[in-house]
């Protein structure tokens, strides 16, 4: 006769279940073994489970042979001598810990091995390896370390996808695109801030169809018209999800977007190597001091003092080409507030700012 039956197998253990056909002579004596069993006292210690920083001792090699003896007595060396404070500015020894080796170290003397400092509470095997890889550790290297967490944490917040520095620092030019509801503009400057080519896009508007394949006769026409570069930086703008009378505006803004990055990206496929990148429009802004509040004011005042110090200054923050100058101030100038052009402004501001935030390094 066949019939379920579950069994527990380890007694203060994890339950392991069973369910087979089973004759009666075979199923008997095992149950009547783990009965047997459970009936006897566990004593609590038998079943202690073993903690990451014990399987790491027991598996791992022992903190005597983790490191040389140079290395072992400059360890020592700071346990030993260090006071309080001095031991708190290591990064792993804060706190409670720092307080503990003192204590013990006035108690029981100095250290006389590495083991030894397991002995201290609040020291088990992983956070004493830690510690002493903390005091071995030059400051520099932590502080270069950090820097580079608050470095990329940085450019995360300017441009998406991120992108090594070292990467944008090897950048030859780039094109800043800058789009509205009706106006595409572009600026390409190199990397000493010289602009190679400005201008704005036509035939380019808030399109009524839906029709996916007319947007992308529309921008592939643009995209044809812009220059070459090593990388590609568009606006990115922010639409609050309450105002739904904009759901339009929003929706013709993601789909230009989408379409410049899949066109632009054009050796994505064969590198992996992300050539066009979205800038923050609220950081650009607050780079040139354009913010009042969460609004941004128009740039076109710090764009025409960037042409008229191109002509009058030795070294320029923007350097335009003579031959250029006199057409980019007629493009500068309002005659007719209905034809203002902030997204050519803006596409110049935008690579500037490029270049200042993310490329240029004053440390360096």
């Amino acid at each position: 006769m066949s019939f379920p039956r579950f069994v527990r197998l380890f007694p203060g253990g994890k339950w392991k279940y069973f369910q087979a056909t089973l004759c009666p002579s075979l199923y008997q004596p095992l149950l009547s073994c783990c009965q047997r069993k459970s009936i006897a006292p566990v004593k609590k210690t038998d079943f202690v489970s073993i903690s990451s920083d014990e399987s790491l001792k027991d598996t791992g090699k022992r903190l005597e042979d983790l490191y040389s003896s140079e290395q072992k007595s400059a360890i020592l060396q700071v346990l030993n001598t260090a006071s309080e404070n001095e031991l708190a500015a290591f990064t792993f020894l804060r706190g409670r810990k720092s307080v503990n080796i003192i204590k013990h170290r006035e108690k029981h003397g100095p250290f006389q091995d590495l083991e030894s400092l397991m002995e201290v509470p609040l020291f088990q095997y992983k956070i004493t390896v830690k510690v002493c890889d903390s005091i071995l550790q030059p400051e520099s290297n932590r502080n270069k370390k950090h820097k580079r967490i608050s470095e990329n944490w940085a450019l995360g917040k300017i441009i998406k996808p991120r992108i090594e520095r070292k990467k944008l620092k090897a950048a030859n030019s780039v094109v800043s695109i800058v789009f509205g509801k009706e106006k595409i503009a572009w600026a390409h400057l190199d990397s000493k801030l010289t602009v190679l080519d400005w201008q704005q896009g036509n035939n380019f508007k808030l399109m009524k169809e839906t029709d996916t394949p007319v947007y992308l006769e529309k921008i592939s026409s643009v995209v044809s018209e812009i220059p070459e570069a090593d990388f590609y930086i568009l606006e990115k703008r922010k639409f609050p999800l309450q105002q739904t009378a904009l759901f339009p505006v929003a929706l013709h803004f993601h789909v230009v977007e989408a379409m410049l990055f899949s066109l632009l990206n054009k050796s994505f496929a064969q590198d992996g190597e992300h050539r066009v990148l979205s800038m923050s429009r609220t950081m650009v802004g607050k780079h040139f001091g354009l913010m009042l509040g969460s609004l941004r004011t128009s740039g076109v005042t710090m764009v025409q003092q960037f042409l008229s110090d191109s002509t009058v200054k030795a070294e320029p923050r923007v350097t335009f080409p003579p031959e250029s100058v006199v057409r980019y101030r007629s493009m500068v100038e309002i005659t007719d507030g209905r034809e203002r052009r902030e997204e050519l402004w803006d596409s110049l501001l935008q690579a500037v700012a490029f270049y200042e935030l993310l490329v240029f390094d004053p440390a360096s």
